[in-house]
């Protein structure tokens, strides 16, 4: 999952396409120039050597790392899974995506709250494409989905597993590699090259299935927070 886009108000977010101009010192200068005395938390992506011993003189410690890893597309899907079959989001399953959502991410600080506004709010961002989230149905449930999304934005376009999940009444059964693998393909049948997605540093359930995959740590985003 990516980070929070709309941060709130006692929290800064400098993003990777910043980084360039606010590394070493130039970092230090830019936090010093904020009401950091106002900040509970900072979230840096790209993060460098050196970058926690610069935050610390403001008295933020890193408290979570979020991985983007990457893959060339396309893919394969390693011969110990079987492909699933999948089909678009229709208006019907938002129900059921909202709770299998809920579910699998009642531990995720930002997706496992995730309600009706909200949703309605992202489907209808510029980037949103129902045929590239792609629902998985096993006995008339919905037993996961694979939300994709493209950012045709980059100097080269990126396609990204934006959130992928498996209900907890299927866990166990190694859908999540076919199931991520089938966004990958989505991905790649639309003309991306490079496929990415956000991992928890500590998620080592997840990042086995995507080292099959063929991913590769591309960055780390870190957060850091007061009085860790």
């Amino acid at each position: 999952m990516p980070i929070q886009t709309e941060p709130p108000s006692q929290e800064i977010v400098i993003a990777a396409d910043r980084r360039d101009a606010l590394r070493g010192e130039a970092l230090v200068q830019f936090l010093q120039q904020e009401s950091i005395e106002e900040v509970s938390q900072v979230w840096l992506e790209a993060v460098e050597t050196g970058d926690d011993q610069r935050l610390s003189v403001f008295g933020l410690a890193p408290q979570r790392d979020l991985w983007q890893l990457r893959v060339n597309l396309p893919c394969e899907l390693p011969e110990i899974y079987s492909p699933v079959e999948v089909r678009p989001f229709q208006a019907s399953d938002q129900q059921a995506f909202l709770e299998v959502n809920q579910a699998a991410f009642a531990w995720h600080p930002e997706q496992g709250h995730l309600d009706a506004q909200q949703f309605h709010t992202r489907t209808q961002e510029a980037w949103y494409n129902p045929a590239g989230f792609l629902i998985l149905e096993i006995g008339n449930q919905l037993a996961g989905f694979c939300w994709t999304k493209i950012h045709r934005d980059n100097e080269t376009p990126l396609g990204e597993i934006y959130a992928i999940a498996v209900a907890p009444d299927f866990s166990g059964q190694r859908l999540g590699a076919p199931l991520t693998h089938a966004g990958l393909d989505f991905l790649a049948n639309s003309g991306i090259q490079v496929g990415m997605l956000y991992v928890e540093a500590d998620n080592a359930p997840a990042q086995k299935i995507y080292r099959k995959l063929g991913f590769w740590l591309h960055q780390v985003n870190r957060a850091y927070r007061k009085g860790r």
